[in-house]
């Protein structure tokens, strides 16, 4: 089971935050089956990437820039600004929500900040453990536990297939490989917390 010590270093948070996203981050890796040492670090490093630490469970930005991006689903007049990314991964747009609102049975669409509360020290529980859940949703629904199978972390990060495969979760929640020195970084501070 994901200990205190892997999710703090793994997402380069502090203590605190680490503490008060444990139970959430533990019952998400349990749900979606992150339960290998690759699965866990590639995913808590690019959840410590798109949450700052386990601090931010909201876009700093207002959202205005998605308005009207209908690949997002942001159809209806102030979709961008309601749904931009909350939780620990980001969930952006109608679509998205509408979607994480069926799997998890919560409505996000109604209720956006459900999935967080601009940062953990604003965040109730339930706000906390949708940020957790959802990030695991995003996590499983693009099928991620596969590509971190494939890194091997004994070897290298920064070369060969294990650089590929980790661009390639990258992008999967991206969209591009921004942050991607960040995101290895925070891979390789929890590394042998995992070995």
């Amino acid at each position: 089971m994901l200990t205190l010590g892997q999710l703090k270093e793994a997402t380069c948070s502090k203590s605190m935050y680490a503490s008060k996203f444990l139970p959430y981050v533990v019952a998400t890796c349990d749900k979606f089956s992150i339960n290998t040492p690759s699965r866990m670090l590639n995913f808590l490093a690019q959840v410590g990437h798109e949450s700052g630490g386990l601090f931010y469970t909201e876009e700093l930005a207002s959202g205005s820039a998605y308005e009207g991006r209908a690949d997002l689903g942001n159809t209806q007049k102030g979709d961008g600004v309601k749904f931009k990314g909350r939780g620990l991964i980001q969930i952006t747009g109608r679509a998205n929500y509408k979607s994480v609102s069926l799997a998890l049975g919560t409505d996000f669409i109604v209720n956006p900040t459900f999935l967080g509360g601009k940062n953990v020290t604003k965040c109730n529980d339930i706000q906390l453990k949708n940020a957790a859940e959802s990030a695991g949703w995003f996590w499983n629904s693009r099928k991620l536990n596969a590509l971190a199978d494939q890194i091997d972390i004994t070897k290298s990060i920064d070369t060969g297939n294990n650089l590929v495969v980790f661009k390639k979760i990258t992008k999967a929640i991206n969209g591009g490989y921004n942050g991607l020195p960040d995101r290895l970084n925070r891979y390789k501070a929890g590394l042998h917390y995992f070995l």
